[in-house]
């Protein structure tokens, strides 16, 4: 791809809770990675060929930190209920039918399509326990352009009949689906992904902790998300102190590969320094905490003990893909929580959510989700002349009136590891 540079006002979060802005200004990028960013081009790039965003803005592309895949075709419904019967009605339905792998390719190719429309460029997700259909879904991903992880789905225990595994095939499945896809994308990768405690043995549970070592393959999983699964974690595991040390005695807590857990409502003080210790990430989903009647997380609790933080969708006991209107949503929860809660728990501001959005959750990809040198060059550009307003805006506030009330209309092109992504074929 060699060298090249994009014009246009440069907004992103090197460092959390401050926007860095350069208006018409520069970014270089040589291959996939960002050389810098300057306010005029330096004279040794004078011969670079410039893209020319003059008056449109240039943001890192979102992360998602946290997606199901197959429920995509489920969004908006049974948010009426809580998280297990919901779990129950119409998740473990939906997901059994992956098994059909024409199914799952029609489907996936709605989700990678929705992804791309959004601005999402990295996204973690959760697939079934259908190796085939998961390996589908990383092909189309690849194709597509876009940067995941993509775990097969292991649960062999207080699972429907039509949708639960053997231990045995549930390990050797996995083995199979890691050799097969560790190697084979650049930006697609495998992920360790046991669903939740309840729905696997400790068997099990201990043969993916060590999987995810000898593989190096990251993990992923949900912790503290809802009161009744907790009490339902507690039964099932009385010898262990809390739902965190069920993963930590099972090698599934980050000890020795990076680790991030979703919703993480309910952690006690003792889970939080675990976590702390052991450089985890949260995958904070406002619209499903708030959706299955969760809870609120205390998200600026985790930042202040040194757990990193990104958002995530959590399609579909969230029911929007946009990573902007989860920092909406994200923003909203915390303020209730702060008024309701009183518990000191501060709000946080928007460039810290975009940080969140952006280089928060692009970390569990290495370096992602920030323009600083050597950072992967992941970029939307957003032209948000079509927002409605009389006024001259500083720069602030466009980004902070396009997170709220602008959509995926307002991106222009979108960029990953480089290499810009045209609108996918499925």
């Amino acid at each position: 791809m060699g060298l090249k540079a994009y014009k246009g006002t440069i907004v992103h979060t090197p460092k959390l809770g401050a926007y860095e802005i350069l208006e018409d200004g520069y970014i270089v990028v040589e291959n996939d990675k960002v050389v810098g960013t300057y306010e005029t081009l330096p004279g040794e790039y004078k011969n670079v060929a410039v893209k020319d965003y003059t008056g449109k803005m240039i943001i890192p592309g979102f992360v998602d930190l946290h997606f199901h895949a197959p429920q995509f075709s489920n969004r908006g419904l049974g948010l009426d209920k809580e998280l297990l019967p919901w779990l129950e009605t119409y998740t473990f339905p939906e997901e059994a039918k992956y098994k059909n792998l024409d199914y799952a390719r029609a489907a996936y190719g709605k989700v990678v399509h929705e992804l791309w429309r959004q601005g999402t460029t990295r996204a973690v997700l959760f697939g079934t326990i259908h190796r085939k259909a998961t390996k589908a879904l990383m092909e189309m991903l690849d194709d597509a352009g876009l940067g995941a992880m993509v775990g097969k789905v292991n649960m062999d225990r207080n699972s429907p009949p039509t949708y639960c595994e053997e231990t045995k095939d549930s390990i050797e499945e996995t083995k199979k689906f890691i050799e097969q896809t560790k190697d084979k994308y650049k930006l697609v990768k495998p992920i360790i992904t046991p669903r939740f405690v309840p729905t696997c043995t400790p068997e099990l549970m201990k043969a993916l902790g060590k999987m995810a070592v000898e593989y190096g393959v990251p993990v992923q999983s949900h912790l503290d998300e809802n009161r009744g699964e907790i009490g339902w974690v507690e039964s099932l595991h009385p010898e262990s102190d809390n739902y965190s040390t069920v993963y930590e005695e099972h090698g599934l807590f980050g000890k020795d590969v990076p680790t991030v857990m979703a919703h993480c409502i309910w952690n006690k003080p003792e889970e939080i320094k675990l976590m702390s210790e052991r450089k985890m990430w949260v995958a904070h989903c406002p619209h499903s905490n708030t959706n299955l009647s969760s809870g609120i997380a205390p998200i600026r609790t985790y930042l202040e003990n040194g757990v990193k933080v990104g958002l995530a969708s959590d399609i579909s006991g969230g029911h929007d893909v946009s990573i902007p209107r989860t920092i909406a949503a994200a923003a909203q929860s915390a303020k209730l929580r702060w008024v309701y809660l009183n518990d000191k728990e501060e709000i946080l501001s928007t460039p810290e959510w975009l940080y969140l959005a952006t280089k928060g959750g692009g970390e569990f990809f290495g370096k992602v989700g920030s323009f600083e040198p050597g950072y992967d060059f992941d970029a939307l550009i957003i032209d948000d002349s079509s927002i409605a307003d009389v006024n001259p805006r500083t720069v602030q506030e466009r980004i902070e009136r396009y997170i709220y009330v602008g959509d995926d209309r307002n991106i222009e092109a979108r960029y990953v590891a480089g290499k810009f992504v045209p609108e996918p074929k499925f």
